[in-house]
């Protein structure tokens, strides 16, 4: 018998190259459509800011790119110094009463940091050969700070693999958080993006 499982697999990076790159999209209008008093509102008690969601998503992103491709992330020391974010952490295991109080301390330089992100991921999409999807990146049995996540209910018996690495963690998760920066926008007085 003959393996198939290959064969849809250049439409399969095709699609998500076109999904990515639209996504993308979207957080560049985002930021070039805001400024720091729209990203740096605070709404009140319990409302995360778009600072929150801005990072949050593309910290995350920086380094899921590592389990993916092995290249450490872009953020360190550095670019901290430069974007001065209040708190020098994604969030993914704090409480939104510690995350209310994240801010960009400069945001010309975050969007820098948004573009070397994205730039880095869309030229390893682009360079990606298809049968890499299948690569396990996680097998199980899978540790708790993964067992519990929306990436280990979509994993198949293999594991996580590459392509589910690549929908979970940075297409879907991306996702998530432009549907609650384009809710925030309506908060400061912005529209939303897409219809």
């Amino acid at each position: 018998m003959t393996d198939t499982s290959t064969s849809t697999h250049p439409l399969v990076l095709d699609s998500l190259q076109r999904r990515m790159k639209a996504l993308e999209s979207l957080y560049e209008q985002a930021v070039t459509t805001m400024g720091p008093e729209h990203v740096n509102h605070f709404e009140r008690e319990g409302v995360l800011p778009i600072a929150f969601s801005l990072f949050h998503y593309l910290n995350m992103h920086d380094a899921s790119f590592m389990l993916l491709t092995g290249q450490a992330p872009i953020w360190n020391a550095e670019w901290q110094a430069r974007v001065q974010m209040a708190i020098d952490d994604h969030g993914k295991h704090r409480t939104v009463d510690d995350m209310i109080h994240q801010r960009i301390g400069d945001f010309e330089a975050y969007i820098e940091y948004q573009r070397a992100v994205f730039a880095r991921s869309h030229a390893h999409l682009a360079a990606l050969d298809p049968a890499e999807l299948d690569r396990v990146v996680i097998p199980p049995p899978f540790p708790p700070q993964v067992a519990s996540t929306y990436s280990a209910r979509v994993a198949g018996p293999q594991g996580i693999t590459v392509l589910d690495g690549w929908e979970c963690w940075i297409y879907q998760h991306g996702l998530r958080h432009m549907g609650e920066i384009e809710l925030a926008r309506g908060l400061v007085g912005l529209g939303g993006m897409t219809s």
